[in-house]
């Protein structure tokens, strides 16, 4: 098949397919006396592999550690437990940074009064970054009260 179909049948768009290549990632396709790119049903697998793997937010190069793995059949479990563990604490701990992200935004949010008022907290916090790093707000103000609860 040729790279339109294999993107198809992998889900993985023939740009990154060729980007794939480059970097090394999977290997570079057979070509025609045409130089057009032949994919088989081995390639399409490996393809869904990778795709599955970013799906989950692994990074190109822990992808490119678990198709070795995957492609190895002397593995142990552990090896491939232990990426999939360590990727799983990168989520966890992005997880709770964008948790603070959302609890200072809400917080900003509730204290910025509606209206046509031309202070506003959310503005003025953009600006100086005091309350980012606060994370509170001690009552409803109009852009110059804010302090540290």
């Amino acid at each position: 098949m040729n790279i339109g179909e294999a993107a198809a049948a992998s889900g993985v768009s023939a740009k990154m397919i060729r980007y794939y290549e480059e970097i090394g990632l999977v290997l570079p396709a057979r070509r025609t006396s045409s130089n057009y790119r032949v994919y088989g049903e081995n390639e399409v697998h490996r393809l869904r592999f990778v795709r599955r793997a970013r799906t989950l937010g692994f990074s190109l190069e822990e992808t490119e550690r678990l198709l070795a793995l995957w492609s190895d059949s002397g593995r142990k479990n552990d090896d491939v437990r232990l990426v999939a563990m360590n990727h799983l604490r990168e989520l966890e701990e992005k997880m709770e940074a964008m948790q603070a992200m959302v609890d200072t935004l809400k917080n900003l949010v509730d204290h910025c009064e509606q209206g046509n008022r031309p202070d506003c907290p959310i503005l003025e916090n953009l600006g100086g970054g005091s309350i980012l790093e606060r994370n509170s707000v001690s009552e409803p103000c109009h852009g110059k009260e804010m302090e540290q609860a």
